[in-house]
């Protein structure tokens, strides 16, 4: 191990020691950004970025399993995403579909999907459903896989489901318009029941959203890192981890 190395565990395990358990957030959002970038600088092109960034997810959930976080959501493919040329939305799609089941397969996380499976292939969709059914009663972390994902089709397929609902029960619009509060769509959100994102993390330099998790960031805390995905780096997510801890969250206050 070269003098660099060495400097940088020992930077590492400094930051990891610093860390208060008790400011560790409970729901991390993840934006992977930069798989295409990667492989474009590589010389590999597109498909070796995503593959090579598809090796870094399970690995990044055990840096968040081991810092005691309780919910990720990871945005593998947005619904803009699914307009890509076939020739690369296509083998795009068999890399989540491996990393999927390389989550599924981990022993205690539990997977669920967000996003619409009405857009994907049908044995893309399959697989989803079938890893969250599989690993409903693990005890572990649970991990949201957002694919064919966006913020605004979230709320809108939210809404759509309330009228619905109320439609079923012989509510009028004039009566659900009385009573309509934020928490009546929350409860139809792809994440209804679970807490709202504490931190979310985007790589790659970019400082936007992108249509993440839209409703459920409103007071999220942001940490944007410049390394591409496949570049990201424990101390990364130890200093966004940092960062978080010592921000004064005022909720909109």
């Amino acid at each position: 191990m070269g003098l660099r190395d060495l400097a940088y565990s020992a930077y590492e395990r400094r930051l990891a020691r610093a860390l208060d358990p008790t400011q560790v957030p409970r729901h991390v959002g993840i934006i992977l950004d930069g798989n295409r970038r990667w492989g474009r600088a590589s010389g590999g092109g597109p498909q070796e970025g995503h593959r090579r960034g598809a090796e870094k997810v399970a690995e990044v959930l055990g840096w968040c399993e081991d810092a005691g976080v309780d919910v990720v959501t990871l945005w593998l493919l947005s619904t803009d995403n699914l307009t890509r040329p076939a020739a690369e939305l296509g083998p795009l799609l068999r890399i989540i579909e491996d990393v999927v089941r390389e989550l599924g397969e981990h022993g205690t996380w539990r997977i669920h999907h967000v996003g619409v499976l009405d857009l994907l292939p049908r044995d893309t969709a399959t697989l989803l459903e079938k890893v969250a059914k599989d690993t409903a009663d693990k005890p572990g972390m649970l991990v949201n896989v957002a694919v064919a994902y966006g913020g605004r089709r979230e709320i809108a397929d939210a809404v759509r489901s309330l009228l619905q609902e109320h439609a079923a029960r012989g509510t009028s619009i004039e009566e659900l318009a009385e009573v309509l509060d934020v928490e009546h769509i929350a409860e139809h959100l792809y994440t209804r029941g679970q807490p709202d994102p504490d931190l979310v993390i985007r790589t790659s330099g970019e400082q936007r959203l992108s249509g993440f998790l839209l409703w459920q960031a409103a007071h999220s805390e942001f940490w944007f890192a410049d390394a591409l995905w496949p570049d990201f780096r424990h101390i990364d997510f130890l200093r966004a981890l940092r960062a978080y801890a010592a921000r004064q969250r005022r909720f909109g206050t």
